[in-house]
């Protein structure tokens, strides 16, 4: 099976957001993720990691100003300078807790504006994002989110993500294949994970039901299919990546909380 990472902003929520880490760890993840560190001193979280023997995979870097509606800056004209800021601290983040990746969002399109305008000023801020995280020795993330969860992304499509890293061509800038995304927004998924995961552009899955964003094991997707297929072509290929588990706990109201979710993973 894949190796799975546990989303903290998510999962557990039955609990303060620093006693998810022990959580997590006592339900057999060995690794986390999360949308955001930025309310926690980074000593804070690396602590609660080594206390619990868990990996940080992934998190996402500052969104621009999340209350007033921003979902990311990478698409903004005018936005550069702040972009370069959330990058930054990111990293910073990145390296106090030993994580590898980031997850840089594109955000939303302006009114007005067209995805077609706004190409080259994405491509152009990925291309410096790519290089600071280099110096870093981290990798940059870009993930297609459907556009019922967030109306107006800029970023929607696989097809789209992986022709943009492409045009970048920086070997650290990759895709988070989200699978709840990608069935919203395209379907046929099984036969996506076979097309893009030997290209090397994939750096990170997610996974949660669909529709309504549960458990892997409700809803209309055949999960123990496709963590098969994504064990299948990992051997071909040499991926070694981690699934992010980011659903919201269909469960989560009785006494065991997220806990009580979790046996499609034991199974």
């Amino acid at each position: 099976m894949p190796r799975f990472a546990a989303n903290l902003s998510m999962l557990y929520t039955e609990l303060p957001f620093l006693d998810r880490f022990a959580a997590a760890a006592a339900d057999g993840f060995e690794a986390v993720e999360y949308l955001f560190p930025y309310d926690f001193a980074p000593a804070d979280l690396a602590a609660r990691l080594r206390e619990h023997g868990l990996q940080q995979v992934l998190f996402n870097s500052p969104p621009g100003d999340w209350a007033a509606g921003e979902r990311g800056l990478a698409c903004l004209p005018g936005r550069e300078a702040d972009l370069r800021d959330a990058v930054a601290t990111a990293l910073d983040y990145a390296q106090a807790l030993d994580c590898p990746r980031i997850h840089l969002m594109a955000g939303l399109v302006p009114e007005g504006r067209t995805r077609a305008e706004l190409r080259p000023l994405y491509i152009d801020n990925l291309h410096r994002a790519a290089e600071m995280a280099a110096q870093a020795g981290r990798e940059v993330l870009i993930e297609p989110i459907n556009t019922r969860d967030i109306p107006g992304f800029f970023l929607n499509r696989q097809d789209e993500a992986h022709a943009v890293v492409q045009a970048v061509g920086a070997p650290n800038l990759k895709v988070q294949m989200d699978l709840y995304h990608c069935q919203i927004v395209e379907g046929d998924v099984a036969t996506k994970i076979r097309r893009y995961l030997p290209t090397g552009r994939v750096g990170h899955f997610q996974v949660a039901g669909v529709p309504e964003r549960h458990e892997p094991d409700v809803g209309e997707l055949h999960y123990p299919y496709l963590f098969d297929v994504i064990d299948e072509v990992a051997a071909q290929c040499g991926w070694q990546g981690w699934v992010g588990c980011e659903y919201r706990p269909a469960r989560g109201a009785i006494p065991s909380g997220t806990t009580g979710g979790l046996a499609w993973m034991r199974a």
